[in-house]
């Protein structure tokens, strides 16, 4: 028997965001049955020709495209209307969101209007005979739990950067256009969302995150963080000490309070390890702390420590890391 799992493809600008592919595949891992799996895409915004096209071969059955002026700015009213219809049209067992800011306050309400099983943050999937396993933190990251689910529809977010990304596909998928319908109890409409830039590459997704703390003594102390990130391709983060002290913008908090990123390298400068900050950070796969301070917390779970000036080691690793990089072009 088909199960059918249905997974909303994240875009920024006309860009897909890499979690999609993820939540893709994390469709194909999450349905433990004797049939096929069929994954159906739900796209939704405004002018998305370009985004659906991206998605042609990403190895879904059907992409369905809404595209209506009111669905340009997320609103959760909207999305949860749009999705509950795609949800019955796709008949779909199960439903996938990407653990981000969209996929965090989307999935549980789904879930309430389904009476839906809800995992959320999974960070690994593990298919066995007769059961799919879910794998995700709790208690900041200390310890780990396995669930399953026992019934369906369900719903699941996974972290960005923890299931492989989806391989894709020879054949093309079938694109549905549906027409938007306003909800009837439709409270609220977004006209205009004013952005700050933080950044050339998503922070929950970059491979390379370069963060401060108060160590950086100012706003200007971030821009040696700034010019190593350029270096290696990556983002800059900050923890909460940097951003209540004014030195950076909220969106670039990374802790319990702030995003959650799972980055190949998570390099730590100045910052000095709060279990706060740690609960968003300690699944990184290379940890680097940057600190003066020998007996900083941030060691204790840090691969490699430097002791030392951020001042005077960072602009050092990036002129290292220039010359290196410039070699291998």
């Amino acid at each position: 028997m088909t199960k059918h799992v249905l997974v909303l493809a994240e875009h920024q600008n006309g860009n897909l965001k890499q979690v999609t592919y993820e939540a893709i595949e994390a469709a194909r891992l999450s349905t433990q049955s004797e049939g096929d799996v069929s994954i159906h895409l739900a796209v939704v915004g405004h002018e998305l020709q370009e985004v659906t096209e991206q998605l042609k071969n990403s190895g879904a059955a059907t992409i369905y495209s809404v595209d209506h002026e009111d669905c340009k700015h997320y609103n959760p009213e909207v999305y949860a209307a749009v999705m509950m219809e795609l949800i019955e049209k796709a008949g779909a067992d199960g439903v996938v969101f990407g653990h981000t800011t969209i996929g965090r306050d989307l999935a549980p309400l789904i879930a309430a209007k389904l009476d839906a099983g809800h995992i959320s943050d999974v960070i690994a999937i593990e298919q066995s005979v007769d059961q799919v396993s879910f794998t995700r933190p709790i208690y900041a990251g200390k310890a780990f739990e396995q669930k399953t689910f026992r019934s369906t529809p369900w719903v699941l977010t996974i972290r960005p950067n923890n299931i492989p990304a989806a391989v894709g596909s020879d054949v093309e998928s079938t694109i549905v256009e549906v027409e938007y319908n306003q909800p009837s109890t439709l409270r609220t409409v977004i006209k205009d969302v004013v952005q700050k830039s933080t950044g050339k590459i998503d922070l929950a997704e970059a491979k390379v995150v370069i963060a401060g703390g108060r160590g950086v003594k100012s706003s200007d102390g971030f821009k040696p963080l700034e010019e190593l990130a350029e270096v290696l391709g990556g983002a800059v983060g900050a923890s909460r000490g940097a951003c209540d002290a004014d030195y950076c913008d909220y969106a670039l908090q990374i802790g319990q309070t702030g995003k959650v990123v799972t980055p190949e390298v998570y390099i730590a400068c100045g910052i000095s390890g709060a279990i706060q900050h740690v609960a968003g950070m300690s699944q990184s796969r290379l940890i680097i702390a940057i600190n003066k301070d020998p007996e900083a917390p941030i060691f204790k779970i840090a691969d490699y420590g430097i002791v030392g000036d951020l001042f005077e080691v960072v602009p050092l690793l990036t002129e290292e890391f220039r010359t290196v990089l410039s070699m291998k072009a």
